[in-house]
């Protein structure tokens, strides 16, 4: 429950649609509920401005269901990343609004809208193979309430189709710029635009690459002063960032 969901509540109690012991119990699970294996923190959103977020690996698919299914009646919108298939059809048992997004990894109820971010989120990816995470953020700050525009395969490799896109880059409001390899692309992106840039490493290339520290080394290093860094395949966790900068 986030605070204009509260504010809501409160409302209602004093306009007198909502008796006080009908808002005690919807308020009872403030600020987590116990479920035994897992807390769920249903208050997260009002002190952070973000819900909790359901982490789907090494969960077993019943685990990530009961917990979304908490989560979905609390009122607020839901999200799981690193979920599977399995995961996604146990939880569609327990509620079949909830949506797949395959590429992402990802699971999502949308109840709520969000309050609007203030421009784009641009989330960017050198290869087709860094895809699953750019759209993990993609999901999430779309999620989070902002207008998201995905530029797909503009790697450094083919540095022309990159320049291609400068408009779209320029026009963001703050960028996600998703690479593996050597991790050059949030540097060369962050040369072109007059914005904050978020750069993921994602854990692709050959053996050299070290599972994507190579990238994530090449971007803790870049020479661009508007680019920092959040960890390997971390697309959720930059989301976040772009989302909390564009609702400044």
């Amino acid at each position: 429950m986030d605070r204009a969901q509260i504010e809501a509540l409160l409302n209602e109690v004093r306009w007198g649609s909502v008796a006080v012991a009908d808002a005690l119990e919807r308020l009872r699970n403030l600020p987590f509920e116990d479920l035994g294996f897992a807390k769920v923190d249903h208050h997260r959103a009002l002190r952070t401005g973000m819900p909790e977020v359901i982490f789907g690996q090494s969960k077993t698919p019943a685990q990530v269901a009961a917990i979304f299914a908490r989560m979905a009646q609390a009122g607020g919108n839901v999200l799981a990343t690193r979920a599977s298939r399995e995961m996604f059809d146990e939880v569609r048992t327990a509620e079949p609004r909830a949506e797949f997004h395959e590429t992402a990894r990802a699971i999502t109820l949308e109840q709520t809208q969000p309050v609007a971010g203030k421009g784009t989120v641009g989330v960017v990816c050198a290869g087709t193979s860094d895809l699953p995470v750019a759209e993990e953020a993609a999901v999430t700050a779309r999620l989070m309430g902002n207008t998201v525009e995905v530029i797909a395969d503009v790697g450094v490799a083919g540095i022309h189709r990159l320049l291609a896109q400068q408009e779209t880059l320029k026009s963001a409001r703050v960028l996600i710029v998703c690479a593996g390899m050597e991790g050059a692309l949030p540097t060369v992106v962050g040369g072109l635009v007059h914005a904050p840039v978020i750069a993921v490493p994602t854990s692709v290339g050959y053996g050299a690459s070290l599972g994507g520290v190579a990238a994530l080394l090449g971007m803790l290093n870049t020479c661009s002063p508007n680019v920092s860094v959040v960890n390997i395949d971390n697309g959720f966790g930059a989301a976040c960032i772009a989302s909390l900068i564009n609702h400044l």
